[in-house]
């Protein structure tokens, strides 16, 4: 009830299903299949239950922040907070559902503590994989007594079991009650003559039938597909790692639309070449979060279809995947052209395809994925169809600056 949308049916049956689990669930869903909105649904089920807190990785808080104030009703049990820096001594929690990243909890747990929350959300809730690192024990301290827990992850966990055992312990601590059963059982632990090892996995079939049984609820996309529309676009904030270089030269930009007036910037073909330079500063700052974002991706969901608009980034992005990508832009041959189409659509190992929106927008079929990331936008919308729909069945991920840092050109 007061949710401001509609969800699908199998993300209706993943609230129903953390409600089951009185609020102590793992949601595996594949990457696109709305697992935020899942745990923000059950947060609007149960205003009661304040405060909340969020934890994700810091490129997520901003996505966290808009996704509550998309979905949930607006009332003073559902405001925001996002809280940054590691400095909290004079910052004054206000929000009811807090947002924060893994990398400074340590720095807030003390504050935070002192709340009694009554809801932890782990999102990417395999980043709490080493017991010893800091944030992990600054999740442990802050989720020990909270009574509802629900982590939010796309890996599968068979692949990686020791990643995942400090999040099932929190969550259900009498299903694995010691890591060393755990490890010995489901991570192939073996001593290599310096120490153990247990990056391992083994009774992997076991283990995702006791968790299906019990915590862990999963649906890959084939699974759902028939509840789905035919295209997804999503859009993810990235926070600027050159906030203060952009600021320049968009306040160098206003300056200039100033003195030259706007009517007349507008028919300037320097105004749209100084547009273009705060594209292109943007996307510098974002380019690293996107490298991590597209490795992630691929670790878990197969191929994908990356766009781009400039020359550099498609570099960038050859250099960081020249193993398993292929490209095509307007230094590529048409014959190179086709062999490249060739290797990702029957290369099993070819996993990435880079493509200049302009030389590859049209005439091509790219049916080996079903997901399309666009890195840089175009123009045009009629560019921005014609480059999705190379893909037969889409979810769409645009990955773009946070509208607070690129406000001009977005």
């Amino acid at each position: 009830p007061g949710l401001r949308g509609k969800l699908y049916p199998f993300q209706s049956i993943g609230v129903s299903f953390i409600e089951s689990k009185q609020g102590r669930a793992l949601i595996g869903d594949s990457m696109g299949l709305g697992k935020t909105i899942q745990a923000l649904a059950w947060l609007q089920l149960h205003p009661e239950k304040r405060p909340a807190v969020i934890i994700c990785p810091a490129s997520l808080k901003l996505n966290w922040e808009e996704e509550i104030q998309r979905w949930m009703e607006r009332r003073p049990e559902n405001i925001p907070q996002v809280l940054s820096g590691t400095k909290p001594s004079g910052g004054f929690i206000h929000g009811k559902i807090l947002v924060i990243n893994y990398d400074i909890l340590h720095a807030w747990t003390e504050k935070i503590q002192k709340l009694h929350p009554q809801v932890i959300i782990l999102d990417e809730a395999h980043l709490t994989k080493n017991r010893k690192a800091k944030r992990t024990k600054a999740v442990n301290i802050i989720a020990r007594n909270a009574p509802h827990i629900i982590g939010l992850t796309g890996t599968p966990i068979t692949s990686r079991p020791v990643e995942f055992f400090n999040t099932l312990h929190l969550i259900d601590p009498t299903l694995f009650p010691d890591f060393w059963s755990y490890a010995h059982r489901y991570c192939d632990a073996h001593h290599n003559g310096y120490g153990w090892n247990f990056k391992g996995a083994s009774n992997t079939e076991e283990l995702h039938q006791l968790l299906t049984r019990t915590v862990m609820l999963r649906r890959r996309k084939e699974e759902v597909l028939q509840e789905l529309p035919s295209k997804i676009r999503s859009i993810i904030p990235i926070e600027l790692t050159n906030r203060e270089e952009y600021k320049l030269a968009e306040e160098d930009f206003i300056a200039w639309l100033q003195t030259t007036g706007k009517m007349k910037a507008g028919r300037n073909i320097q105004a749209l070449a100084k547009i273009e330079y705060l594209k292109q500063i943007a996307l510098k700052g974002k380019i690293s979060q996107c490298i991590q974002e597209i490795n992630d991706f691929l670790e878990v969901e197969g191929k994908l279809i990356v766009f781009a608009i400039h020359r550099n980034t498609i570099s960038t992005l050859m250099q960081e995947f020249k193993e398993i990508a292929v490209k095509v832009d307007g230094s590529v041959t048409k014959e190179k052209r086709q062999e490249a189409v060739q290797a990702f659509q029957n290369n099993p190992n070819c996993k990435l395809f880079i493509g200049n929106i302009k030389a590859t927008g049209v005439g091509l079929t790219l049916t080996a994925s079903s997901n399309v990331v666009f890195l840089e936008l175009p123009w045009t919308p009629g560019e921005l169809e014609q480059a999705e729909d190379r893909a037969h069945r889409i979810c769409l991920l645009y990955t773009s600056p946070s509208p607070r840092d690129l406000s001009t050109s977005r």
